[in-house]
């Protein structure tokens, strides 16, 4: 029994995280210690996180909202309510963790800077989320992904030639959240040794440019960007996109020149191919890449489906096929899993990682302020004349 007690044990159970939150990155991360196990109670205003606007594409409810705020408590509370600010404190005396990413400044005005709950309660984990981080000229800037996307320059190296483009789902919201969570469980794991918290700062921005280190770096050592290649790669050839004869796109990617050899002599059924002048070496393909596309094009296109993969799974390629939303929800290796919601149960993709061949199992989503009076019970100073009339006037 104690046995089977353990492996149902999440990792992170009887830590208490407050998240005063909206919108994606810090919701992001609160989520993930959600699953873990932690107790989060998310602070919403009466007309709660944005974000639950969003769509209604969820079985009514927000897709970025059932996404990720599962396994929450709602607790609405006004920061700026004497008895409610008072209710905070309260929470975060008890509290593990604590993540706020209001506007810059906002949390300081509200008596919730770092400094200030870090000196009253030493083992508290502070996680400030902005956008563009403290002291510098951008500091005081809103900040939403795509802004950060065209900022960071990511949005100017990705898209087609013709112009910069957007990647397609919330990547600044997400790296940063991804960040934001990592700091944390290294934080955890330092409390364990030292006793003392941290106090972590993380941006959007930040994010966002440590992915772009690869880009920076060969422009600081080139004096040229990256080019935007739609689907193909700057410096592999060939690498991308080719059209089959009923029009499906099958990406390829060439790593090396014994993968060369086996495709030219597999898929293009051209062994000799590797030795002709403008094909010998990676350096040679990708200056000479107009031709070799064309080339490589023009055998794809005589190809079905079926007989491209088979061609391509017998020379070794790596391939995929450039699929839709529509037929990513039936991929063979989409794995799912239904999370709870007031309008009924959402299939959403499972987690990405699995604990001992398990997905952890996903709290609830909650209403807007769904666990507030079981919250204000379990902590309030119920004997506080203040905090006697707010409940008053809530009901």
């Amino acid at each position: 029994m104690a046995e089977a007690r353990t492996a149902l044990r999440k990792p992170l159970e009887g830590l208490l995280v407050v998240a005063l939150e909206q919108a994606v990155a810090a919701p992001y991360c609160s989520s993930r210690l959600a699953d873990a196990g932690a107790r989060v109670i998310k602070i919403e205003r009466p007309e709660g996180d944005f974000a639950r606007g969003y769509d209604t594409a969820a079985g009514g409810m927000s897709s970025y909202f059932v996404w990720l705020n599962r396994g929450k408590e709602s607790l609405v509370a006004d920061i700026k309510n004497k008895a409610d600010a008072e209710l905070l404190h309260d929470l975060l005396a008890r509290a593990d963790v604590f993540i706020q990413n209001l506007a810059p400044g906002a949390a300081e005005r509200a008596g919730l800077g770092s400094a200030a709950l870090r000196e009253k309660n030493p083992r508290l984990i502070t996680v400030d989320i902005s956008g563009y981080g403290p002291g510098n000229s951008y500091t005081d800037m809103k900040a939403y992904d795509l802004l950060v996307q065209a900022e960071s320059g990511l949005a100017g190296i990705t898209g087609h030639p013709a112009g910069p483009g957007r990647v397609g789902v919330s990547v600044c919201d997400i790296a940063c959240g991804m960040a934001a969570h990592a700091a944390i469980l290294e934080a955890l794991i330092a409390r364990s040794i030292t006793g003392e918290g941290s106090t972590i700062e993380t941006s959007l921005f930040a994010g966002m440019v440590d992915w772009m280190n690869v880009p920076l770096l060969y422009f600081e050592g080139t004096g040229a960007a990256p080019e935007r290649m739609g689907l193909a790669h700057p410096s592999i050839c060939p690498y991308g996109a080719f059209a089959l004869k009923d029009g499906i796109l099958v990406l390829i990617s060439i790593q090396n020149e014994r993968e060369w050899a086996n495709f030219c002599r597999v898929v293009m059924g051209e062994p000799d191919l590797p030795k002709k002048p403008g094909y010998e070496s990676n350096n040679i393909r990708v200056a000479n890449r107009a031709e070799v596309d064309a080339h490589v094009g023009s055998v794809f296109a005589t190809l079905s489906h079926e007989e491209a993969e088979a061609r391509l799974r017998e020379a070794g390629t790596a391939y995929g096929f450039v699929n839709t939303v529509a037929e990513l929800a039936h991929h063979p290796a989409l794995r799912r899993i239904a999370v709870e919601t007031p309008n009924g149960a959402v299939s959403i993709v499972a987690p990405p990682t699995t604990r001992d061949g398990a997905a952890p199992a996903l709290g609830a989503v909650p209403r807007i302020g769904e666990h507030s009076d079981k919250i204000r019970r379990e902590f309030q100073r119920a004997n506080h004349p203040a905090a006697r009339a707010a409940q008053e006037e809530r009901t």
